[in-house]
């Protein structure tokens, strides 16, 4: 495996391990009011770790001028998902409680 494949691989996995351990902490101190059940954490897993993955491929392959620009609207729109599956901000089927 090149090292251009494995960073593919690495640096996603280890977002996702990082930004997960948040929670995971956060429902060991408090599990009253962090409740996440193992679903949760699979399914924010697999979205954290598909748009760090893409991520990393367009910081590869875009020009320096277009990176920040397109970088910070793949941002938004994954915190735009997540606060919609969390809390329901649009009322759509995928909305949380």
């Amino acid at each position: 495996m090149s090292t251009k494949s494995r960073s593919l691989v690495f640096y996603p996995a280890l977002i996702t391990a990082v930004l997960l351990s948040i929670p995971l902490i956060g429902s060991l101190v408090s599990p009253d009011q962090v409740h996440w059940s193992v679903s949760d954490f699979v399914i924010i897993g697999v979205l954290i770790f598909i748009v760090s993955s893409v991520e990393v491929m367009l910081w590869r392959s875009l020009p320096k001028k277009r990176r920040l620009p397109v970088m910070l609207l793949l941002l938004a729109l994954f915190l735009v998902l997540w606060a919609e599956m969390a809390v329901g901000i649009f009322g759509s089927p995928i909305a949380g409680s």
